[in-house]
C-alpha cells in the first residue's frame, strides 16, 4: 500500500472534539456545557476530568506543530458552543472568537487545513435546562448559532461539518446521561430535532458563506450483523436496527423521508413529533458526507419471555464475530469500513464521502529507556490503521468517491463517559506527568506512510 493509491487530491488528517481536548472549561467567557455538568456530577469516569482535558486550549500551537510533523495536511476540530455563545443564544463572545481564530491561524502556519465541526455534543447547559434537544426550540437555537459562527469565522474556515454523529448523541439521551432517566421518547425527539436543525443550519451557513464553502455533516455508519439474518426474525431485526441507527438519521436529510414501518417502536413516538412539512424541511443536499466507522453492530434475540422478537445487542459479541477486540470490547472488522462506504456512496444526502473518524483504543504503555527515550509500542493500532486503510483503498479502486481520511484521534483524550481510561490517540498523553506528549509507534508509521514510503497492507 502506498499513499498514491488514494489519489493526489486525497486529504489526510486527524480529528478531535472540543470538550475532549480543550480544557479551560471556564475561560474565554465560556459557560458549562452538558458534558461539563455531567463531569461535575460524577457521570463521567474520573469526575471533572474535562475541566483540564489535555489542555489543548493552552498547548494548541505545539500540538498542531506535532500533527504537521507527522505528515498530515488537515486537522479536524470542533467548536465549543458555550465558548462562543456563553448564553446559548444571543451575543457572541469576542474572547471565544479570538481563541478559535488563533487556533485556525496556527493551523495555517503549520500547513494544516482546518476542517471544523459546528457541533460535537457540547450543548450549553443553560439550553438543556430549557428543554435542550428534546424541545423543538433547539432547531432555531442551533440555526442561529450556525449563522453566527459563519459570520464571525467564515473568513478563516472553508470546510465545515454541521454535526457529529447525531445518532450517538441521541443515544446519550436514550441512556439518560444528562437526565438520569433512560427514555426512548427523548431519543426519538432528540433525533428528529437534530435532523431538522442540521438541515436548517446548513441552509443558513450557505447564505452567509456563499457557494465556495464546503459544507458536510457526519454519521456513524453501523453495518448491522444479525445472527440468523436469513430467518423472518432476522430480516425484521436487521431492518429495525438499520432504521434506528442509520436510516432515520440520513434518509430524511437525503429527501427520502423517514423509513416508516421498519421500526414500530420508533414509529409510534416519531408520529407524535413529526409535523406536516417536516420531512421537506429536513431535506438538504450536502457537499460531502463524513462517514465514521468503528465496529459493526451485532444483534441477537432478547432472551426474555414475551420479548422474543425484540432485537438487542449482545453484551459480548459472539466469538465468531470477534477475531480481535479493542480495549473497550469493540469488534475489529476492517471489511465493515468498505461495506459502509459502498453502501452510502449512492445515498442522495451527498455525492462525495470522507472518512471523518476511524480509530481504536488499546492498552498502551509508555516505556522509558536508560537514555530517557520515551516510546509507546502499539503494534495492534498500527495493524488496525493499515487494514482499515486497505479497505478504503479497495473502495476507491471500485469507484467509490472517497477523498479524505481522518484518524481518531490525534492524541489520547477524554472518552466521554469513560473518562481518561480509553486511549485512542496516535500521541500518548502522560496524565501523571504534566500531560506530556509522546508520539506512539502508530504515529511514526503514519509519518513514514505519508512521506511516500511503501507499507504492507
Amino acid at each position: 500500500m502506498h499513499r498514491d493509491d488514494f489519489g493526489t487530491d486525497f486529504t489526510w488528517g486527524v480529528a478531535s472534539a472540543a470538550w475532549q481536548i480543550e480544557g479551560a472549561w471556564d475561560s474565554h467567557d465560556k459557560t458549562p456545557s452538558i458534558w461539563d455538568h455531567a463531569g461535575h456530577h460524577r457521570r463521567v469516569s474520573g469526575g471533572a476530568v474535562g475541566d483540564d482535558a489535555i489542555d489543548f486550549a493552552h498547548r494548541f500551537r505545539d500540538d498542531l506543530a506535532l500533527v504537521a510533523s507527522l505528515g498530515f495536511g488537515a486537522k479536524r476540530l470542533s467548536l465549543s458552543w458555550p465558548r462562543l455563545i456563553p448564553g446559548g443564544t444571543g451575543e457572541v463572545s469576542s474572547r471565544g472568537v479570538e481563541f478559535y481564530r488563533e487556533v485556525f491561524e496556527s493551523c495555517r502556519t503549520n500547513g494544516l487545513e482546518p476542517w471544523v465541526t459546528l457541533y460535537h455534543w457540547d450543548l450549553p447547559r443553560s439550553l438543556h435546562e430549557r428543554g435542550g434537544w428534546a424541545t423543538r426550540d433547539a432547531v432555531e437555537w442551533f440555526a442561529d448559532y450556525a449563522e453566527s459562527v459563519a459570520s464571525v469565522l467564515g473568513d478563516v474556515v472553508g470546510r465545515w461539518m454541521i454535526a457529529n454523529e447525531p445518532s450517538m448523541h441521541a443515544l446519550h439521551h436514550l441512556l439518560g446521561v444528562f437526565d438520569r432517566t433512560p427514555s426512548l421518547t427523548r431519543y426519538v425527539r432528540v433525533a428528529h430535532h437534530q435532523t431538522l436543525a442540521i438541515a436548517e443550519a446548513a441552509r443558513r451557513m450557505r447564505k452567509v458563506l456563499g457557494e465556495d464553502a464546503v459544507i458536510g455533516t457526519t454519521h456513524q455508519a453501523l453495518p448491522i450483523w444479525i445472527r440468523n439474518e436469513n430467518t423472518a426474525w432476522g430480516s425484521r431485526a436487521s431492518r429495525a436496527w438499520d432504521t434506528a441507527m442509520n436510516r432515520m438519521f440520513l434518509d430524511p436529510l437525503g429527501g427520502l423521508g423517514y423509513p416508516w414501518g421498519e421500526a414500530p417502536l420508533i414509529d409510534r413516538v416519531l408520529r407524535t413529533v413529526v409535523r406536516d412539512g417536516d420531512e421537506d424541511a429536513a431535506t438538504h443536499r450536502f457537499d460531502f458526507l463524513g462517514v465514521q466507522y468503528y465496529q459493526p453492530q451485532v444483534v441477537k434475540r432478547a432472551p426474555i419471555p414475551g420479548l422474543w422478537a425484540l432485537p438487542i445487542p449482545p453484551l459480548r459479541p459472539p466469538k465468531s464475530f470477534q477475531p480481535v477486540t479493542t480495549a473497550m470490547g469493540w469488534v475489529v472488522e476492517p471489511s465493515g469500513l468498505s461495506d459502509v462506504l459502498r453502501r452510502w456512496a449512492g445515498h442522495p444526502v451527498a455525492e462525495r464521502l470522507v472518512v471523518t473518524e476511524n480509530g481504536a483504543a488499546f492498552r498502551d504503555e509508555l516505556t522509558v529507556d536508560a537514555e530517557g527515550n520515551r516510546r509507546v509500542h502499539d503494534a495492534l493500532r498500527t495493524w488496525y490503521y493499515r487494514t482499515h486503510l486497505a479497505e478504503v483503498a479497495s473502495a476507491i479502486a471500485d469507484g467509490v468517491p472517497v477523498d479524505g481520511y481522518f484518524a481518531w484521534s490525534y492524541a489520547d483524550n477524554i472518552e466521554w463517559m469513560l473518562g481518561r481510561k480509553p486511549r485512542f490517540g496516535l500521541v500518548y498523553v502522560d496524565y501523571d506527568n504534566d500531560l506530556q506528549r509522546t508520539p506512539k509507534d502508530s504515529a511514526l508509521w503514519f509519518q513514514r506512510f505519508l512521506s511516500g514510503i511503501d507499507v504492507d497492507a
